[in-house]
């Protein structure tokens, strides 16, 4: 089986959001909807000095774009009551039968990326599904296509390692790694270790 994964330079990556705003229009998401959500995550402070100014003070900031990482032990999957949630057995990438699904919200619940988010007018649930209908076809996800500064990338897990290198997806605002996330993170030279940052998520934009 192939494993198809995605990458994220977490150094190219501005915030611009182009890359969360393709898949909404894309998809025709709801206004309360995003398959793909960008984070940003800064910490630090700035501190008065005796005359009057300030200075920085261990300040820091980075972000992190974020969808569904199609992990090798998916929890949406193996907690969804009705089957709705599979996982394909040739591309590995976590798609919802929206005929099967009944909106119960099992599986945004135990997805520690949160990556399922509820339909309020369909009354069922959406997540990416790594744009599986182009990557049959040979294409990429529209995300990877839109990013400008070429932060996203996509295809084999096992490609992608051997081009970016393994990563670390334990960085924040992500939670500890328990899912087998396939997300090969090269994180930002200043990326906080999950569990142990010093920051906070800031300005997380839930709708357009």
């Amino acid at each position: 089986m192939t494993q198809y994964a995605f990458h994220l330079d977490g150094g190219k990556c501005t915030g611009c959001k182009t890359c969360q705003v393709a898949c909404k229009e894309t998809y025709r998401l709801p206004a309360t909807n995003l398959y793909r959500k960008v984070y940003s995550y800064q910490g630090g402070s700035w501190d008065a000095t005796a005359a009057g100014h300030y200075v920085p003070n261990g300040v820091f900031g980075y972000f992190i774009s974020l969808a569904c990482n199609h992990c090798t032990n998916a929890a949406c999957v193996e907690n969804c009551p009705t089957g709705a949630m599979q996982k394909d057995p040739d591309t590995g990438i976590v798609w919802t039968d929206h005929e099967v699904c009944i909106g119960c919200k099992t599986c945004q619940t135990a997805c520690p990326y949160k990556a399922p988010t509820f339909n309020e007018e369909e009354g069922y649930m959406l997540k990416c599904d790594m744009c599986r209908g182009e990557v049959a076809t040979g294409g990429k996800p529209i995300c990877v296509i839109g990013c400008p500064m070429r932060a996203l990338d996509f295809g084999p897990r096992e490609e992608l390692v051997e081009r970016y290198g393994e990563g670390d997806i334990e960085v924040e605002p992500l939670p500890q790694d328990t899912t087998g996330p396939n997300l090969i993170l090269t994180p930002h030279r200043n990326a906080q270790k999950s569990g142990v940052g010093t920051g906070s998520v800031v300005n997380l934009q839930e709708e357009l």
